[in-house]
């Protein structure tokens, strides 16, 4: 995708302030947290524009900045995320969103600054930004630049030429009319159309169906948390698409990675049902890997997020004095070759963490029409199987950077690298580790059955 996805928007920093709790405080009933650590990250629109970065290809933030310490520290996780941002100004203070967690629980969330300054006009740049994109989206959360009277005109402009999704806000205003897709949650539907009532299916898809109607939008598709979404388009049945199972994990920034992923598929050429599949897919994976928390200050912008869980199990698995397997790949149609690999790696040691090749890296090493299979979908299917513990995506040709994260006393590969070498060695001996080979079973590879697909077909 050369041309950028356009993310419009309200930006906030959000911090988390993460610790332990062991006692009260001695003039009050309230838990003390002892600080362990801050991780701060873009949020709002910025997240979104973040995330869709690290899905690969352009993105550009348009969104209204204020000249504030905090506008300065957001500017920085863009830059390191490998956002562009078109400033407006914001006459004002950046908005603060802190979370003081213990045990990745919630204890308090404090919220500064945000005091509803005026925003600049969108410059001639911004329009030429919006002309041009592979698609827009518009995050809206309720401060403002959505509802800008340029900003809505420019997106106004290209709809039904561009890829327009609009991510409302109850105090944003409506989506213009014919946009793509609008993502209201299910929370926002009801109040905007509480009839007809219930809970069930049916009389969901009947709300989204009469708020579509009223906004005059191309397509709704309401998200409904762990009950996947609902897309209604006029003159089809609605599509009910259910979220595969998550356990545990952090909802924060779900919302985002749904709509950024939908945007992305449809400026890719997706079908509407098509996009929405994946998103709710991705957005599933995205919640059971930790959420925004897993989004991290400090790295390149070829791979701004990682798998939290991998992590967390490899710190697990190394502080109970046991041994920890890693392997690594694009597993791009799973096959029982990659079943056996993985089965055998795992009986080497008391956890295996799935080192996965992100989107963008699978392209710049298969070639653009890879992957077959989005890497949000392939990580779910590896996380389901029982021998793998925990998977990490990576965004590099290689996986040292995921190795150094890891320090795998393991790192195995397929017996079909065998006289090959491997780049990962030098890394491994840094801590010790060691590169172990697994029997290759022959005939089994994912070119050979795209091949045999190809010539069936």
């Amino acid at each position: 995708m050369k041309r950028p996805l356009v993310v419009i928007g309200d930006s906030l920093l959000d911090r988390d302030i993460d610790g332990s709790v062991d006692r009260l405080s001695p003039d009050a009933p309230v838990p003390v947290l002892d600080e362990a650590g801050v991780v701060a990250r873009p949020g709002g629109a910025a997240l979104a524009a973040a995330l869709a970065a690290s899905d690969g290809g352009p993105v550009t933030l348009i969104t209204a900045l204020a000249r504030d310490d905090a506008a300065g520290e957001l500017r920085f996780l863009l830059e390191a995320a490998g956002v562009d941002v078109l400033d407006l100004g914001l006459d004002g203070h950046t908005p603060e969103k802190v979370r003081f967690r213990t045990g990745q629980r919630p204890l308090l969330r404090l919220d500064r600054g945000g005091d509803g300054g005026a925003i600049g006009s969108l410059p001639a740049a911004g329009r030429a930004a919006v002309d041009w994109a592979a698609a827009v989206l518009v995050s809206d959360y309720g401060r403002g630049v959505a509802g800008a009277g340029d900003v809505r005109d420019a997106v106004a402009a290209v709809v039904g030429r561009v890829p327009t999704v609009w991510d409302p806000h109850p105090r944003g205003p409506a989506p213009p009319p014919g946009v793509s897709v609008t993502t209201p949650n299910d929370a926002e539907v009801t109040r905007l159309e509480p009839e007809p009532r219930g809970a069930d299916t049916a009389a969901a898809s009947g709300r989204a169906t009469a708020l579509r109607e009223r906004w005059n939008a191309g397509a709704l598709c309401m998200t409904r948390g762990r009950g996947g979404a609902l897309l209604v388009r006029s003159g089809r049945p609605a599509l009910a698409v259910a979220a595969p199972p998550v356990g545990g994990g952090d909802p924060c920034g779900a919302g985002d990675r749904f709509s950024t992923r939908l945007a992305l598929q449809l400026a890719r050429g997706a079908e509407a049902e098509d996009a929405v599949v994946d998103a709710v897919a991705c957005a599933s994976y995205f919640v059971g890997a930790g959420g925004a928390g897993a989004l991290r200050a400090g790295v390149d912008g070829a791979a701004p997020l990682t798998v939290e869980d991998g992590v967390a199990v490899a710190e697990r698995v190394r502080g109970a004095g046991g041994t920890l397997v890693a392997t690594g790949g694009c597993f791009d149609l799973l096959h029982a070759g990659h079943v056996r690999t993985l089965e055998a790696a795992r009986r080497l040691g008391d956890a295996l963490v799935v080192c996965l090749n992100s989107d963008e890296s699978v392209r710049r090493l298969k070639g653009p029409d890879r992957p077959l299979v989005p890497e949000c979908d392939r990580a779910a299917v590896l996380g389901a199987l029982s021998c793998v513990d925990a998977v990490l995506v990576f965004g590099e040709d290689t996986p040292e950077r995921a190795l150094e994260q890891l320090r795998p006393q393991i790192w195995v590969k397929g017996g079909d690298y065998e006289g090959a070498d491997l780049p990962e060695e030098h890394v491994l001996r840094r801590w010790g580790g060691r590169a172990l080979l697994v029997p290759y079973v022959e005939g089994r590879s994912t070119t050979r059955l795209i091949e045999e697909a190809a010539c069936r077909a």
